[in-house]
């Protein structure tokens, strides 16, 4: 067998549509253990790459570690996101240890994924899948780089994005066949143990999880201040979708649209981190249904969103290089916005006065507020939100730069397909249509304050804001 083949005693493993094999091979004899490099599904539960890695370990009578290394310089990170996300390491140690698995976290300059392999002599590693521009190069280049079979899995979504092989251009053209796979997927997840159990070796390099993961590091972002709103970790994750389901999704369908309201599930910056799956959502909104909690009509509008918009969001991530910028919409908003480029703005605000929401529009302020003190925005703001940048800004190329800007900074589930996805929506006609041609906008859907406003109780959102009941509690 060429060494380049994977072996056929693990092919039915590799064959898993959620399995990307990107450097094949035979697990090297002499390995001593499998390999999950977490990154992006950080959690130890409901977690198709442990689960993989699980399956592996066991075929190879091998123990499982699963190393997480802690990057000072990740792209546009802050002190916000780690903190977030420091909250988070406790309970994936925990949740590893329960199904015996050790979890080991290495800060700079010890994080070295391919040392730490070596060191612990590792047969394969698995990854798990982010369709990011920098994340999918450092796994393309670590693909070429190493010298064991390599495999990495799409456990984020519930229809693996490879499923979809190029753009899917309009949430209509994607949904009958979303929906068509989507059934085979929403099974529990079995969360087997590991048959073998790691040996630490003593005086093992690995930080504790308790402490704070950012210390001593220098050049790094500590601008934007952690949030109270939420805390990290699959834990509190799962204790918002258990309120969720039980109190929130029976009027979702009526409420999601009020942001002056808690009707929506707020689970955005858990998934974004990798806190708790989304296949776990979903499942829980079917037992709600289940128990009289909730209606099929509100859980056919909670899954649209959650599995729909969001899957559509990783695949035009996934198929537009310039997803980030403006050069990511589709041509005929590209033409309209170029046409209406020198169209007069009155006003014109400069992105610090938009970051510190000194407009005369109190809603959008508000908007504002709600994201740069608690981390978080309503949805339907979110699109109000980046019109308006679009309006005040002096050209579109610089209003998107700004709204990705602010998005990435302050939302603790920035940085993350969604966000860019509504970002291009609103503000590039993505996923959207032409609509009725006028100033600034060209074609592009246009939202006014004045009707956005009369769609809620926006004087209580904007309350809300102020006093702190960011989310209508």
């Amino acid at each position: 067998m060429s060494s380049t083949q994977t072996p056929p005693s693990l092919e039915a493993l590799a064959d898993n549509p959620r399995v990307t094999v990107r450097r094949a091979g035979a697990p090297l004899k002499d390995g001593k253990c499998v390999v999950y490099w977490m990154q992006r599904a950080e959690r130890g539960r409901d977690n198709p790459a442990v689960d993989l890695a699980i399956e592996l370990g066991n075929a190879l009578g091998l123990p499982v570690v699963a190393f997480f290394s802690a990057i000072s310089n990740f792209p546009h990170a802050n002190l916000r996101h780690y903190a977030f996300l420091n909250e988070g390491l406790p309970d994936i140690e925990e949740d590893l240890a329960g199904r015996n698995i050790s979890f080991v976290v290495r800060r700079p300059p010890l994080n070295s994924l391919e040392k730490f392999l070596n060191e612990v002599g590792a047969a394969m590693v698995i990854g798990d899948e982010n369709p990011c521009r920098e994340p999918e190069r450092w796994r393309k280049v670590l693909a070429h780089r190493l010298q064991l079979p390599y495999w990495t899995v799409d456990a984020d979504l519930v229809v693996p994005s490879n499923f979809f092989p190029k753009h899917q251009y309009a949430l209509h053209i994607m949904k009958p066949k979303l929906y068509a796979e989507m059934q085979k997927y929403l099974v529990p997840f079995a969360n087997h143990r590991a048959l073998h159990e790691w040996k630490r070796p003593a005086n093992f390099e690995s930080f504790d999880v308790r402490e704070d993961v950012t210390h001593g590091w220098r050049n790094f972002d500590r601008s934007v201040e952690p949030v109270e709103s939420f805390k990290g970790g699959t834990h509190a994750a799962m204790e918002r979708l258990k309120d969720f389901v039980t109190s929130d999704l029976a009027r979702y369908d009526t409420q999601r649209n009020h942001p002056e309201s808690a009707g929506t599930s707020r689970l955005s910056p858990y998934l974004h981190f990798g806190h708790i799956s989304p296949v776990t959502i979903v499942l829980a909104a079917d037992e709600a249904v289940k128990a009289g909690h909730a209606t099929h009509a509100a859980r056919d509008v909670f899954v649209s969103e959650l599995v729909g918009w969001r899957e559509l969001s990783v695949n035009f991530v996934k198929y537009v290089p310039n997803y980030d910028t403006i050069e990511g919409a589709p041509d005929w908003a590209q033409k309209t916005l170029r046409e209406h480029a020198r169209d007069k703005r009155d006003p014109l605000y400069t992105l610090e006065q938009l970051e510190r929401g000194e407009t005369y529009d109190e809603m959008w302020n508000a908007a504002q507020l709600q994201m740069t003190k608690y981390g978080w925005m309503h949805n339907y703001l979110r699109m109000y939100w980046a019109k308006k940048i679009l309006e005040w800004s002096p050209n579109p190329a610089t209003g998107y730069e700004w709204a990705v800007t602010m998005n990435d900074k302050y939302f603790l589930d920035g940085r993350d397909p969604n966000g860019y996805a509504g970002v291009a929506w609103a503000m590039a006609g993505v996923h959207d249509r032409p609509w009725f041609e006028r100033p600034i906008f060209g074609t592009i859907r246009y939202m006014s304050g004045a009707s956005t406003g009369k769609k809620f109780n926006s004087k209580r959102y904007i309350a809300n804001v102020k006093d702190g009941r960011w989310a209508g509690d």
